[in-house]
């Protein structure tokens, strides 16, 4: 395969409520939370579920990327449960081959409760379960090395196993790629993340909120210039304000797409992800990579889910 993404194999449920919901659950909007089984439960038993689906950030950018014609696989640990073989099931049918093979886990599969606000903004409750425990010893080398690129996610660090996976994969990998996925994920591990995008990553794709976040500052010039420096492809989303990639001294800029009418902005930034990545592989410039980026993601917030 020429892409392998590794992440959280967690299935995606999604469900409408209005503001009073977010707050009566004591949410932040725009989040992810990480809960227990226990809330999991309760969350699952007060919203009408709308669609369940194989998802995960990492993966859903797989099925992006498949859908643009590319060679990927997908490492994710889920349970030898109902819910584990349609995960699987379910990626394979979008021809991203599942590099993992599953086993009767202590952990059910990994859920995520995707709440849709009446603004199409995304409030995730996602319970890790298996997910969560991906180690080192899940991840095929030879699977690593052979292929062309890695793409990571930052939700990997929250777990001290599949951190050690994340590592080994970095160590590894031809060409290193990172989602820092979450704001309040930067936040946990801003000093690790910084590590990272500094040493180790070779692309780093992160909204204005996790950048403003992982560099503490509101100003986003001097993190522009900052990114100069490093010498590193970062990318750049701002929602309706278009996005932008920073590759030593060159910098390049994409509108968002105007008169959308947008219905979920779930997996907006992975299906943008896959869209960049496709062509950057294919040896496209940069503002062609933000181009198909910005297409992708245009296509995906007029639809429920994150599936084109």
């Amino acid at each position: 395969m020429k892409i392998i993404g590794i992440g959280n194999a967690i299935i995606d449920v999604l469900g409408r409520v209005d503001d009073t919901f977010i707050k009566k659950n004591q949410l932040s909007k725009g989040s992810m939370k990480l809960i227990s089984q226990t809330e999991l439960e309760k969350l699952l038993s007060t919203i009408k579920i709308e669609k369940k689906i194989a998802g995960g950030s990492v993966a859903n950018s797989m099925v992006g990327l498949s859908h643009l014609g590319n060679e990927v696989g997908f490492i994710g640990k889920i349970n030898d449960d109902d819910l584990g073989e349609n995960y699987e099931k379910d990626l394979n049918n979008q021809k991203v081959t599942f590099c993992y093979k599953k086993k009767r886990e202590i952990m059910p599969t990994g859920t995520c409760v995707v709440l849709i606000t009446p603004d199409n903004e995304r409030t995730m409750c996602t319970f890790l379960g298996a997910s969560a425990i991906i180690s080192e010893k899940d991840i095929d080398e030879d699977l690593i090395k052979n292929s062309e690129m890695s793409i990571l996610e930052g939700y990997l660090w929250d777990s001290n196993e599949s951190k050690l996976a994340f590592k080994k994969i970095i160590k590894n990998s031809k060409k290193k790629v990172m989602t820092l996925s979450d704001k309040f994920c930067v936040e946990r591990h801003r000093t690790d993340f910084l590590n990272l995008v500094k040493n180790y990553l070779d692309i780093v794709f992160a909204n204005e909120n996790e950048i403003l976040t992982l560099f503490e500052t509101d100003n986003l010039k001097k993190i522009i210039n900052f990114c100069k420096a490093l010498k590193k492809i970062i990318v750049i989303t701002k929602s309706n304000k278009g996005s932008l990639v920073i590759f030593g001294d060159t910098v390049e800029e994409c509108s968002a797409k105007q008169n959308l009418k947008i219905i979920d902005l779930t997996g907006a930034g992975d299906l943008f992800l896959a869209g960049f990545i496709s062509n950057y592989r294919r040896n496209k410039n940069l503002k062609e990579c933000l181009n198909l980026g910005t297409e992708m993601a245009s296509k995906i917030i007029q639809k429920v889910g994150a599936r084109l």
